[in-house]
């Protein structure tokens, strides 16, 4: 669970709130709730609602995989290094108070009536629904605030792949956040109070909402299914198996730069479904096209979901033998995607689809090799990248003194 802020300066305080007068005309002007919160509005929420903020590495990646989505990417607007320290500590103390629960600040109403409030509202009642919130750090940042001697070799630019289609103002970002919940309202709110605090530092470039996750970091639930309608990360890495993560999605202290270690490498692609065109295939060749049976998820050959795949007896362009770690050279990615669908394109198609996030411990011995292998993939028919990007995803936030980003920014560091 989260840990107790320390106390701040109330606005009110700052402000010159002088007595007994002025909060009896603002509870006369609002009611009741123009009184002043308690200070231990920072504790926990009710047990098994939130996800612990803090720890070794950030929450939303081996994290249990909710339900929604609402990613964004940032550019950022502001050349003055301290102002955008300033914002991360800020986005850092918000976030520790959305993921437990509670208001941004003082929050939405009680304040000054003449002042807006601290917070939008919109999850005012509302549980913590285990929202996570995690940040990562675009190629194009370490352009800026001379950190070009301070960005990974690992987060290269992705080179293009065959048939990508991408579109520039879906793409790229300096720094993203991914925040993920239960109720779409709780991750939409999270990222509308995070830009509303970065107002004149940075401004949202794209973003993307997703809901029904294709992809689970817990085994004992039901594998869930993509627009396509078939069972996607069978296979995916499991948020308990510790040797796997640090093997596959961690980065090490060994690993360069130092800063980094403790976290991750995440690839963000936005791949649109040819729904219309997939919905007339018949259900012999999308099996084919997949490599398993659509009612159980079973590998070719095999009874049951979870059997050992054997690769040989698929087709050569079947999706699972392409993407297959011995078709890889063992390379492992864990996956957290999720469906879209965005209305219409126009000409009466489904702008719908999957919006894919990867971590991995180093995107050149992951996603890379892995997307390269699946240029003759049969499912490419089908599906084409439209939007991509790349980002640094820092260690977790250790305790209420720490911040996002603290290792890459702060001279102690």
């Amino acid at each position: 669970m989260t840990d107790t802020n320390s106390p701040s300066p109330s606005r009110r305080s700052l402000l010159g709130w002088g007595g007994a007068g002025l909060a009896l005309g603002a509870a006369a002007a609002g009611g009741a709730v123009a009184m002043a919160r308690t200070e231990d509005d920072t504790a926990p929420a009710a047990a098994g609602s939130a996800i612990a903020f803090h720890g070794p590495h950030q929450a939303g990646i081996a994290t249990p995989v909710q339900d929604r989505l609402h990613f964004a990417a940032f550019d950022v607007t502001t050349d003055d290094r301290e102002a955008f320290v300033q914002l991360l500590k800020d986005w850092t103390a918000a976030a520790r108070r959305m993921t437990g629960g509670h208001a941004v600040g003082e929050g939405a109403f009680g304040g000054l009536p003449e002042a807006p409030p601290d917070d939008t509202g919109e999850a005012l009642g509302l549980k913590p629904s285990r929202l996570t919130l995690t940040i990562g750090f675009g190629p194009s940042l370490f352009e800026k605030f001379d950190l070009a001697d301070r960005r990974p070799e690992a987060l290269v630019d992705l080179p293009k792949f065959a048939g990508d289609n991408l579109d520039k103002n879906r793409s790229g970002g300096d720094l993203c956040i991914q925040a993920c919940a239960d109720d779409p309202q709780v991750a939409v709110h999270a990222v509308r109070n995070l830009a509303r605090i970065g107002f004149g530092k940075v401004v949202i470039k794209w973003s993307q909402l997703g809901f029904g996750k294709t992809s689970s970091t817990t085994p004992e639930a039901q594998t869930p299914r993509n627009l396509m309608g078939f069972k996607d990360g069978t296979r995916n890495i499991a948020g308990t198996e510790t040797d796997r993560l640090k093997k596959f999605v961690w980065v090490d202290e060994k690993d360069e730069p130092a800063w980094m270690a403790g976290g991750s490498y995440l690839v963000a692609r936005r791949i649109r479904m040819h729904i219309e065109t997939w919905d007339r295939t018949s259900l012999q060749e999308q099996e084919d096209i997949f490599g398993r049976d659509k009612g159980e998820g079973a590998p070719v050959g095999k009874a049951k979901e979870r059997d050992e795949p054997f690769l040989k007896a698929m087709k050569p362009d079947a999706h699972v033998r392409l993407a297959h770690p011995d078709t890889n050279h063992g390379a492992t990615i864990l996956r957290r995607g999720y469906s879209f669908t965005d209305g219409t394109d126009g000409l009466g198609r489904l702008d719908a689809g999957l919006f894919f996030l990867a971590y991995q411990r180093d995107v050149r011995k992951g996603f890379i090799p892995i997307q390269r292998s699946l240029a003759p993939d049969a499912l490419n028919e089908y599906i084409q990248h439209v939007g991509s990007a790349l980002f640094a995803v820092p260690p977790g936030v250790h305790d209420k003194d720490d911040w996002w980003g603290r290792t890459l920014f702060s001279k102690e560091a």
